[in-house]
């Protein structure tokens, strides 16, 4: 079976551009050697609950694409089993750009970015809008993570279809404040 990830992504435009660059044949041989990615392993839970944000991606009904960026604390995007993931959605700007994109076309991209580690993980799924007075008790565990539950509308599940893990290269590494404590850069005293 072909590399999941790029089953999905590699459409005819994208061979086309491949071929016209030369590396047809090089993603060929990448897709037969790469294994299938579309149930989440040890490595990609870990890593998944070890982050604070992530960007996603939706389109809208014109055709337009739309990046948002969620964050929280360590673990609020929580690994359910090995094909979903879900998280708290907060009651924000009221634009609901996001929410109603999916509702139009549910297929999103998630990017998640370890920029500490150089790392970063690319995740394709299909998007669910959960109402707080209709949660079942699978996704109630994704409450205990909320710090302000009064101001959560719902729970955004996400059913995996595929993943891929992306190349470090020109990713500029940053630090927050708790990396920077831990690592000896700075002191308590130097935070405002």
């Amino acid at each position: 079976m072909a590399h999941r990830f790029s089953e999905l992504t590699f459409t005819p435009a994208v061979e086309s551009m491949q071929q016209h660059f030369g590396s047809f044949e090089k993603m060929q041989q990448m897709r037969g050697r790469m294994p299938d990615f579309d149930r989440l392993r040890e490595r990609e839970c870990a890593f998944i609950e070890q982050r604070d944000s992530f960007y996603m991606a939706t389109v809208s009904e014109n055709d337009w694409p739309y990046i948002q960026h969620r964050g929280g604390p360590l673990g609020f995007l929580q690994v359910i089993n090995d094909r979903c993931l879900a998280f708290a959605n907060y009651r924000g700007n009221s634009q609901y750009q996001t929410l109603g994109n999916s509702t139009y076309n549910n297929k999103v991209a998630l990017f998640l970015v370890d920029y500490a580690n150089k790392r970063r993980l690319k995740i394709l799924g299909r998007m669910r809008i959960h109402f707080i007075d209709d949660l079942s008790d699978r996704l109630m565990p994704v409450m205990d993570h909320c710090s302000e539950t009064e101001r959560v509308e719902s729970i955004i599940e996400i059913e995996l279809e595929a993943f891929d893990w992306n190349c470090p290269q020109h990713l500029t590494p940053r630090f927050t404040e708790a990396q920077l404590l831990e690592r000896g850069v700075i002191n308590q005293g130097d935070l405002l």
